[in-house]
Formats: C-alpha cells, sequence, structure tokens
C-alpha cells in the first residue's frame, strides 16, 4: 500500500468531513492519487467513459428512476393504497399491515427505497395518525422499515449496480430477492400484529368485502407491472435493461392514459426530477470507477484477501463481519457509494471461496 493511496484515502476522509458530497469527494481523490504517482490525468477521463458507455446494463438505472417517478406522480399509488386496505385493514394493526403489503407490491415497480417511501410513505403516515390508532413516530418507523424492502425484491436499481461491479447476472441477482423480500415483509406484519395487540392500537372499520373486487379491478394494472418485468427477465423475452424500458413506458401509458392522471406539464417536471437523480447516481458511479482503477491499481484486492485467507477465518464468520461492516458504514454513506467502492474490493477475493 503505497503512500500515494494512503493519501487517496485521507483526501476521501477530508473533503467529505467538510460537507463536500461524496461523489466528489472520491474524484477528487482519485484526482489526487493521479498527480502523486505522476499519472496521465486522461487515464482517468478514459476510465470514466469506458466504465460509463461501455456498460449497458447502467441504461437501466436511469429507466426504473423514472418509472418510480411516473407512479409517484400519478394515481397508481392511491389506487394500490386503497386496494391494500381493502385486503388486510380488517385485521389488527390494520394499516400497518397495508404499510407493508404497499411497500412490497410498489417495491416490484420502483426499485428504490427512497422511491417506495417517497411513493407512498407520506399517504399512509398521514392515513395512520389520522385514523388516531397510530402515534406519527410509530407510522413514520414502519414505513421506513417497510421502504427498505423496494431494494430487494426485483426490479432494484441497488442490484443492477452491484451487477456493474461484480459482472454478476442482473436476473440471478433478482430472482435471489424475491424470497428474501417477501421474508422481510413477512416479519414486519408479524412485528406489525405483536405491537399492535400490546399496545391495544384498535381494529380499524373494515372495507365490505364487496368492494374488494372493483378494488381489484382499479389496481390490477398496476399490480400487473411486477409480473410482466418478471416474466419478461426470466422467460427470455427481455433483457434487464430493455425491462426497464418496458416498465417506464408502461408506467406512462398506465398513468397518462389508463388512469388519466399525468399531464404534460407533470411529465416534464419528472423527466426533469429523473434526470438529477440519474446525474447524481451518474457520479458516485463515475467517481467509483476512477477510484477502483487505483484500487486495482495498488492490487488492494489481493493484499486484502491474502490477509483474510491468513486468519483462517470460517466463511460463515466473514460473511458476519461483512455485514457488520455494511450496518456500520450504512451510518455514513449512502447504498450508491458502498455498494460501487466497498464491494469492488470484497467482490475480487476470489482466494475466500
Amino acid at each position: 500500500m503505497s503512500v500515494a493511496f494512503l493519501l487517496c484515502i485521507g483526501t476521501i476522509f477530508l473533503i467529505a468531513g467538510i460537507g463536500m458530497p461524496i461523489a466528489y469527494a472520491i474524484l477528487v481523490a482519485s484526482l489526487v492519487y493521479m498527480f502523486a504517482v505522476g499519472g496521465d490525468i486522461g487515464l482517468a477521463g478514459k476510465v470514466l467513459m469506458d466504465g460509463l458507455y461501455n456498460s449497458f446494463i447502467l441504461l437501466a438505472v436511469p429507466l426504473f428512476i423514472v418509472a418510480a417517478n411516473i407512479m409517484n406522480a400519478g394515481t397508481i399509488s392511491d389506487r394500490l393504497l386503497s386496494f391494500c386496505v381493502a385486503l388486510v385493514g380488517r385485521f389488527r394493526g390494520g394499516l400497518g399491515h397495508v404499510n407493508v403489503v404497499a411497500s412490497l407490491i410498489f417495491s416490484g415497480m420502483s426499485g428504490s427505497a427512497v422511491a417506495d417511501a417517497a411513493g407512498i410513505g407520506k399517504i399512509i403516515i398521514e392515513m395512520m395518525t389520522k385514523s388516531g390508532h397510530y402515534t406519527r413516530g410509530y407510522a413514520a418507523a414502519i414505513t421506513a422499515a417497510s421502504a427498505t424492502i423496494g431494494p430487494i425484491i426485483p426490479p432494484s436499481i441497488p442490484m443492477v449496480l452491484y451487477a456493474l461491479v461484480s459482472n454478476t447476472s442482473i436476473g440471478y441477482l433478482f430472482l435471489g430477492g424475491i424470497v428474501p423480500g417477501l421474508m422481510m415483509g413477512i416479519v414486519l406484519m408479524a412485528m406489525n400484529t405483536i405491537i399492535s395487540h400490546r399496545r391495544g392500537f384498535a381494529l380499524e372499520e373494515p372495507v365490505p368485502l364487496s368492494e374488494l373486487p372493483a378494488k381489484t379491478v382499479t389496481a390490477f394494472p398496476a399490480l400487473l407491472m411486477p409480473a410482466i418485468l418478471l416474466y419478461g427477465i426470466y422467460g427470455g423475452v427481455t433483457t434487464p435493461t430493455e425491462a426497464a424500458a418496458v416498465a417506464a413506458f408502461y408506467a406512462l401509458v398506465l398513468a397518462a392514459f389508463f388512469y388519466r392522471a399525468l399531464s404534460v406539464r407533470a411529465l416534464t417536471d419528472i423527466l426533469i426530477e429523473s434526470a438529477r437523480s440519474s446525474a447524481a447516481v451518474g457520479l458516485v458511479i463515475g467517481g467509483a470507477l476512477i477510484l477502483n482503477y487505483v484500487v486495482a491499481s495498488e492490487n488492494i484486492p489481493n493484499i486484502v484477501a491474502r490477509e483474510l485467507v491468513g486468519l483462517d477465518v470460517h466463511p460463515l464468520v466473514f460473511l458476519l463481519g461483512v455485514n457488520v461492516l455494511l450496518l456500520l458504514l450504512g451510518c455514513i454513506l449512502d447504498a450508491t457509494t458502498i455498494i460501487l467502492v466497498i464491494s469492488a474490493v470484497l467482490v475480487w477475493n476470489d482466494p475466500l471461496g
């Protein structure tokens, strides 16, 4: 590990510590490394451009962002919540269950925890607090917890980014997220039931079962989106990137023509906001690509692998340590940065198996 690399790491912590966005901190630190080793600055640009323009899967990121923003802007979120209220709102802790089930459904459309929370979070929190049965803190807590299902159940923007770093099949990553996401939903609903009984949350006024078919029909087109995406990917009809384009187009058709809840002005605002969000992700990706080149140049993955192999740790102990590390990093860094920077070191450690 050279002095130049230590200077690079120190620069990241210094710049991030004074409040600069992590994407800029990574870019500046990588350029500092290039200057320190006497490398060609143009090489950084080449690495950046090659990484961005030779990665077809990156197109999925802005497309999923557009799809999620369209879902949020139209009345799709309201219709999904009405369906969930009719489905599970009759049980104790009903609106808590509605929160979780809505997140499970919405996660199959948005691919992002932020989009999940933004799409249904504000609506469901207001519903829970206005009912008088839940505190605002509890409503916010269960909303935040259920929103974490968003990046796990496919489609998932973080999985797309992880596939970029690790050269893993996006299809397999999506497939691997279904069961854990459903299990998270079941556990959250179980916890909500236990807490509701302990705190004596009153039962909500149930929606008559006779209204459930009508609400199902209203929400059915939106409920079809996850099924269309999964069939397209695993049926060999589309690639994950093409599936993202299908998701964006399908969301547009639903909001603009089927539900008639999207104006041209609203669509323009959505595209502008999606471009901003995509640009923010792109900055982090660009910085991470250059930093990954720096890490590879310093042979850091092999050094880390040799040290870990020398410790003779059991694979389960190693995985537990990785989870603890990610938990701690998640307190100070966003998921995109962790996936693109930290995972790059971990996935290259082939000697660990």
